[in-house]
């Protein structure tokens, strides 16, 4: 980690590279510009003022072009030191170039300025202050040096050398303060940036992330893999077809996504030609100003999907052989007592009175037995038959009307509430097979609330992920049944929908498992709810998918009865 963070700080030496060019550059300039100065005049000048400006030109060029093979050829990183020894060479040929074109007088004093100011940029702030006094010091020895007194004037342009020095030196301090804190800055970003990426070329999930104009702006090495395409020949350009080519449905998945701006919590791709299935979610990067980017997540779930498949044929299996059991034993008992009571009938020594007794035992277990193979057919035969726009308002009212005329219904106040926005909802569905479902709940609540309890269907619009996971929130269409009997304990509420299930004396547990098989049916859940308290038991909740055409959720100021 450590030679990592050295590596990226030795990434900003290119700044100090750059600046030390310029500082070659403008030397090799001055002394170039001395010497031509000195040539023009060559046959009028004075002989050591010729030779200097040789010299001035062979010593800079002699000493820049060390300098440059020091730090650009050889690729050396400058020390403080030889920073140093740039900035005081530059001072030194400045202070004899000023002495040699007039001293005070020369036009070349201003020289001394950027001396200071490459002093504060390259030598921290007490470095920049002593060039800045070097500088003076120069200046001042040739003013005395040439003209043996110093006036105000001379005074004033060191106490100005002064004032450059010490404010370049400041702002080159806070300069570099702040460029050592975006230094580090920049050094976390790049080692986060390579442990995205190694992690991301690591994993064995497919990541694929695609901008608002569908190209592919991102694909790591496992999705490439599992999608069998050379990332060269894509990235950067179109690819949702390509997607949907080699995934049927990836494609898709994440144009919906971006259209809708909404993620995709769970998706299956149809197979592909590989006879893989992919399982994708999505997630939005939102763009001000244009459409979002897309990135889906997805893996290969081909096995997992076959062993889910073994899975649910073995559960159907040991439902069937659970169920057939029950079966078994609810006629069993019926059987037996119809037997004892014919073998008995069929005996000598009964009087008549015994004789009614067991004839009437035999018609009552006949019809029980009836009853219950009359309600399993109901059970086993529950499939959608004929589907339509189904009116769940009215369909419920029905349900509740017939369930008000029921023996069991005499003493139990039956009420309906329909929340706002539930006139109106429409399902597509199979309509006498959703009636007889809420008949069920609705007859169920009216048998456990018992005389003198309540009963109440509830029917609005909710949006709900129960139905739907794959897209998200969905509009659903709710049907809750509550009574005040005594609710259902929680030990048997993963139970409850079972066939043959019962808690209820003579029911015969096919009722609640009707209702679960049309909800299946129709794509739709039911549900043990939380209890409403306030003295009610049992909630039965059930859920279908909301048509299209239906209403959307309205507010929900209060329910208000409709009967």
């Amino acid at each position: 980690m450590v030679n990592v963070k050295n590596r990226f700080s030795a990434g900003r030496l290119p700044e100090q590279r750059q600046i030390l060019t310029w500082v070659y550059l403008i030397r090799l300039c001055l002394a170039g510009a001395i010497f031509v100065a000195a040539a023009l005049a060559w046959a009028s000048a004075d002989a050591r003022t010729t030779f200097a400006a040789t010299m001035i030109l062979v010593l800079a060029a002699a000493f820049t072009a060390g300098s440059f093979w020091y730090t650009h050829v050889t690729r050396h990183t400058p020390g403080r030191g030889y920073l140093y020894w740039q900035v005081v060479f530059d001072g030194l040929l400045v202070a004899i170039v000023v002495h040699l074109t007039g001293g005070r007088e020369s036009d070349f004093t201003p020289l001394f300025v950027l001396v200071i100011v490459a002093a504060a940029i390259l030598l921290p702030f007490v470095g920049g202050i002593l060039i800045g006094v070097l500088v003076s010091l120069l200046f001042f020895a040739d003013i005395v040096w040439t003209a043996g007194h110093v006036d105000a004037s001379v005074i004033l342009q060191i106490a100005l050398f002064t004032l450059v020095a010490l404010a370049t030196g400041y702002l080159g301090d806070r300069l570099r303060q702040t460029g050592a804190v975006l230094g580090e800055v920049e050094t976390e970003l790049r080692l986060l940036r390579l442990d995205t990426d190694d992690i991301l070329a690591s994993i064995a999930t497919g990541l694929i992330t695609v901008d608002g104009e569908g190209r592919l702006a991102f694909i790591n090495p496992a999705a490439a893999d599992l999608l069998r395409i050379r990332v060269s020949d894509w990235l950067g350009k179109p690819f949702l077809a390509k997607l949907d080519a080699v995934a049927p449905g990836l494609g898709r998945v994440i144009a919906q996504s971006a259209g809708t701006r909404t993620p995709v919590r769970r998706f299956e791709t149809d197979e592909t030609e590989a006879g893989m299935i992919f399982g994708v979610s999505t997630t939005l990067i939102q763009r001000e100003g244009g459409p979002p980017s897309v990135t889906a997540i997805f893996q290969d779930i081909t096995e997992r999907m076959r062993m889910d498949q073994l899975h649910r044929r073995t559960e159907r299996l040991e439902a069937v052989a659970e169920l057939s059991a029950s079966l078994a034993h609810e006629i069993k008992n019926p059987l037996a007592s119809i037997r004892s009571a014919t073998e008995q009938l069929t005996g000598d020594g009964i009087d008549a009175d015994d004789r009614q007794v067991l004839g009437s035992l035999v018609v009552r277990e006949s019809d029980r037995l009836s009853r219950l193979l009359t309600e399993f057919i109901d059970f086993a035969r529950v499939k959608l038959r004929s589907t339509d726009q189904v009116d769940v308002a009215r369909l419920v009212r029905h349900a509740t009307d017939v369930v008000k005329a029921h023996p069991q219904a005499a003493d139990v106040q039956v009420s309906l509430v329909m929340h706002p926005g539930a006139e109106g909802a429409a399902v597509h569905g199979d309509e006498d097979l959703l009636h007889r479902a809420i008949l069920n709940l609705a007859l169920n609540a009216v048998q456990w609330a018992g005389q003198g309890g309540r009963a109440e269907v509830e029917v609005d619009v909710v949006d709900t992920d129960l139905l739907e996971p794959a897209a998200g929130a969905a509009r659903a269409v709710r049907v809750r049944v509550s009574d005040t009997g005594p609710g259902v304990p929680e030990e048997h509420r993963e139970h409850v929908f079972d066939p043959f299930f019962t808690e209820r004396p003579g029911g015969t547990g096919l009722g609640l498992a009707l209702v679960q098989r049309a909800a299946d049916a129709h794509g739709g859940a039911v549900f043990v709810d939380q209890s409403r308290g306030d003295g009610w038991g049992a909630t039965f909740a059930f859920y279908l998918p909301a048509s299209p055409a239906g209403p959307h959720p309205g507010p929900h100021p209060g329910p208000h009865p409709l009967a």
